[in-house]
């Protein structure tokens, strides 16, 4: 994970912080064969930012509408404990920086 090694999360140990992104490929790919899932930088998904429902749902799709898009994953700029795809942070998509981005997928 790429994000602020100075911080981890969960008690884990220190790790290095670059306190810059990564190439793909850099580090170690996960179980599923997928790179820089957490930290790197936050990745904008295709759903609005909302309230979940409170009834149990299999990939949920969030509003119909909303403020902001929902981006998942921290950034190298981040603690441990905000690179997790469970963390989920909002934007409006039209700023440009260097700790937020997208991820191209197949579809199925």
């Amino acid at each position: 994970m790429n994000s602020d090694g100075t911080l981890p999360y969960n008690n884990g140990s220190e790790s290095k912080y670059r306190e810059k992104t990564v190439a793909v490929k850099a580090l170690p790919c996960n179980d599923w064969g997928l790179y820089q899932m957490h930290g790197n930088v936050w990745e904008w998904c295709q759903d609005w930012y909302g309230d979940y429902l409170s009834e149990l749902v299999i990939d949920p799709q969030g509003p119909e509408k909303g403020a902001g898009r929902v981006l998942r994953g921290g950034s190298w700029f981040d603690v441990g404990g905000l690179c997790r795809s469970a963390v989920r942070n909002l934007d409006v998509p039209s700023p440009r920086d260097d700790t937020s981005g997208f991820r191209l997928a197949r579809g199925q």
